[in-house]
């Protein structure tokens, strides 16, 4: 079955599926319109078309649906781009495409730093899925050679800079180009 069928939750069907992602889309909206603190499960099932309490099957808190639509969106990224070029190269390519994910959307990039730092279960478990994701990418990166201090030294330094950007030090983009100069520093 393909990740569109699978929740935090369950497994889903077709139709659940479609639910799902016209919630996610909805939050978007909401979020662009209201910001973080506006953003309410009602209001994103309002949007959708949905009932509230079939909202709630989905998503237990807006933490959970923010967490949900990062997930997402990192799991569509395409991993392909990234077998050209040496070692390094590779490596900054993937820390940049998760670092400019959401650049483009400052409200949601400020929500998915708040999302992602919950503590609500099902955030959790996304949590990790997505650590989990980035690390994969960064490991078949490095290629042939994976180093395990390298590897946990790279996934500090893309934590702290997304955290870093998502407080608002500094821009998506900035912090992008920091990366770089930072794990070029790291890697052999």
């Amino acid at each position: 079955m393909s990740g569109d069928f699978e929740s935090t939750r369950r497994r889903l069907t077709t139709k659940q599926a479609e639910t799902v992602s016209r919630l996610t889309r909805c939050a978007v909206e909401v979020l662009r319109e209201n910001g973080f603190a506006g953003l309410t499960v009602r209001l994103v099932a309002a949007r959708a078309g949905v009932a509230p309490a079939t909202a709630y099957t989905y998503f237990s808190s807006k933490e959970h649906l923010v967490a949900e639509v990062f997930w997402r969106r990192l799991s569509a990224m395409p991993t392909d781009d990234v077998v050209s070029g040496d070692r390094s190269t590779r490596v900054v390519d993937v820390l940049r495409s998760v670092a400019l994910l959401v650049s483009d959307e400052p409200e949601l990039a400020a929500a998915v730093t708040t999302a992602l730092l919950g503590r609500d279960p099902d955030v959790v478990h996304l949590r990790a899925r997505i650590g989990l994701e980035i690390r994969k990418r960064l490991l078949d990166a490095m290629g042939d050679e994976p180093d395990d201090d390298l590897l946990e030294a790279l996934e500090m330094l893309y934590a702290g800079a997304l955290l870093r950007a998502g407080m608002g030090y500094d821009s998506y983009g900035h912090i992008a180009d920091r990366l770089e100069i930072s794990a070029r520093m790291l890697l052999p």
